[in-house]
């Protein structure tokens, strides 16, 4: 059976190449709001961390209507550390929008999902974005895409691919570059013409691939997919299954709802193709079939690709513990962590000897800060160390590492620094490309290379540097690379900040904290001028004589202190620290917050 009456798409770009914007214009003009309704920007981005950073971090499903034409549109996150988010949710569609800038073409993410789409069979419709942009260059882009898709394998079906030239921003799409004006029925009549309707056996056995997990207080969990083949009716007995083990759970369909705007709309029957979400299951997982109990026939489910970084999470033991947060324990702390892997397929959370840490393995450094970020939120104190990277042996027990491809974007007086920073950091240049007044460069460097480049690199470039990863693969492991060249400044004891001992302190190096900053021994207050820790002790106060007075501090001028994010704390780190994670702070710390026994183990290091 084809549904003609529907369509299943995702739109898949880069990060800030216009995708949510895109979908804003989509349910405006599909007539998801009403005329007078006021709807803030990018409304798909509904979580307070995707709003503040302006990126997508989960994939969200919608529905509009178009020429009396049900689209399903799956919005997905276009970061790579969020690819797994993008690789199941692709198995729900038919087609994809490849969503590319006029003027950046296509970038690492797009390969990597493209990849991805054309592996699976989808069809294509290439969206060149942004084409009122002042440097726009549709035409040569549109050629990149092209060659793109040869590198690929594309097939000559695929190569073909509808070309639509658009500007999200403005609510536009035409077939010309040199047309600014109009609506979006020029993509949404490429979509019907060219993405293939859903099929699918109405009188075949049920199969539902679970692609999505999401949660609600009230019903539990609810699973989201495709119906593949048979239909579902509510209150329907039915049996959850998997593909790699035997799994067979008998459950009942509760409650099951379908898409449309920004709404979930309860419905009494569902068929082949439609994108469902249903209640009723508690146990189920993404990669889970929802069958028939009386023929049950699991479905395959794709595999996502392994995490390549790993960090410590543990419970906070410093002399501040149990002040902020309002989860504190490792008992909370296990038991969000694997609530967490129920919805987050790429992330692995494992045990270790000590029942206060867990071994956290993700797909990147903002992958795991994303998750370190909502737990504080939610109220969690913990510490976390250092992110490392994963090495693995080959069968000849050679060492791998990871590698990932770089691709920088920046003005051409940078690209002096920015080589030899990257060369420093066992980066290899591959290409070097420039586009109108900028210059683009292409590295293959060690995932561990990049540990604490970032901040570094917006420093070198002055701010106007973009640089964009993705994931390549297990190389040989190189040599050791420097994580930092600057050592830290550590507190002498524990009490109050004071402007007295800052200002004597700011010498050395610049500090992380203002005065009246609670402090302990062994916290790290700032970043050295050297390349070794100094002790210092922001503590000090300056004692009255007869001759000066202890208030006349205010005289003292002190340069600005440096606030850190959560992922320049995390760039920040070394081997011998962790972060302290509260609701309401971010310490970061030695792990041996003795100074005497630190430089014992440091002498006792440099003998060695």
């Amino acid at each position: 059976m084809l549904r003609n009456d529907l369509r299943n798409i995702a739109i898949i770009a880069h990060v800030d190449h216009g995708k949510t914007t895109l979908v804003d214009e989509m349910l405006k003009q599909g007539g998801a709001f009403r005329e007078n309704q006021n709807v803030v920007d990018r409304v798909m981005d509904s979580g307070d961390l995707e709003r503040e950073r302006g990126i997508t971090i989960l994939s969200k499903n919608t529905a509009i209507t178009y020429n009396d034409v049900k689209l399903n549109i799956v919005d997905t996150p276009g970061h790579a550390d969020f690819g797994g988010e993008v690789e199941r949710v692709l198995q729900m569609v038919n087609g994809v929008l490849l969503l590319v800038d006029a003027y950046e073409g296509p970038m690492p993410q797009t390969r990597f999902v493209l990849q991805r789409a054309l592996e699976l069979g989808l069809k294509i419709v290439i969206v060149v974005n942004k084409i009122d942009r002042p440097d726009a260059r549709p035409h040569e882009v549109v050629d990149e895409v092209l060659e793109l898709l040869l590198d690929l394998d594309a097939t000559e079906e695929q190569l073909d691919s509808p070309v639509v030239f658009a500007s999200a921003r403005n609510g536009f799409a035409s077939l010309s570059p040199d047309r600014h004006d109009g609506t979006l029925k020029p993509l949404f009549d490429a979509i019907l013409s060219h993405v293939p309707a859903p099929k699918g056996d109405e009188s075949a056995p049920l199969q539902m691939l679970v692609s999505s997990i999401d949660y609600n207080d009230y019903v539990g969990r609810i699973a989201i997919g495709r119906i593949a083949n048979g239909t579902i009716t509510q209150g329907q007995e039915i049996l959850l299954t998997d593909y790699h083990n035997d799994t067979q759970i008998k459950a009942k369909a509760t409650n099951l709802y379908g898409f449309s705007g920004l709404t979930r709309v309860p419905m009494e029957k569902a068929y082949p193709g439609d994108i469902i979400a249903l209640s009723g299951i508690e146990s189920v997982n993404i990669g889970n079939t929802i069958c028939d109990p009386l023929s049950p026939s699991p479905l395959p489910f794709t595999k996502i690709s392994e995490p390549t970084v790993e960090m410590t999470f543990m419970v906070n033991d410093s002399p501040m513990a149990g002040k902020e947060g309002k989860y504190v324990t490792s008992r909370n702390l296990r038991d969000r962590l694997f609530r967490e892997l129920l919805k987050d397929v790429s992330l692995k959370v494992e045990e270790t000897d000590s029942t206060d840490a867990f071994r956290v393995l993700g797909r990147g450094e903002m992958h795991l800060a994303i998750l370190i970020e909502t737990m504080r939120r939610e109220g969690y104190e913990f510490q976390v160390g250092a992110p490392r990277v994963l090495f693995r042996k080959d069968e000849n027990g050679n060492t791998l590492e990871p590698f990932e491809e770089v691709v920088v974007d920046l003005p051409e007086s940078a690209v002096g620094v920015v080589m030899e920073k990257l060369g420093n950091r066992k980066g290899e240049l591959l290409k070097m490309t420039p586009v109108g007044s900028r210059m683009r460069l292409e590295f293959l460097i060690p995932s561990r290379g990049l540990f604490g480049y970032r901040s570094e690199f917006l420093t070198d470039t002055r701010g106007e540097g973009i640089i964009n990863t993705i994931f390549h693969g297990y190389m040989p492991a190189k040599a050791d690379i420097p994580r930092r060249t600057t050592g830290s400044l550590v507190s002498y004891e524990s009490g109050e900040a004071i402007t007295y001992g800052l200002y004597h302190a700011q010498e050395r190096g610049s500090l992380f904290i203002d005065p009246g900053t609670p402090v302990y021994a062994g916290m790290v207050v700032g970043s050295s001028n050297r390349g070794e820790d100094v002790v210092i002790n922001v503590c000090k106060r300056k004692h009255v004589t007869n001759i000066r007075a202890a208030g006349s501090d205010d005289a003292l001028r002190l340069i600005p202190y440096r606030k850190m994010s959560l992922e320049q704390c995390l760039e920040f780190l070394s081997e011998d620290e962790l972060l302290e994670v509260t609701p309401k702070s971010l310490r970061i710390r030695k792990v041996e917050l003795d100074h005497g026994a630190r430089a014992a183990a440091l002498k006792k290091k440099s003998a060695k």
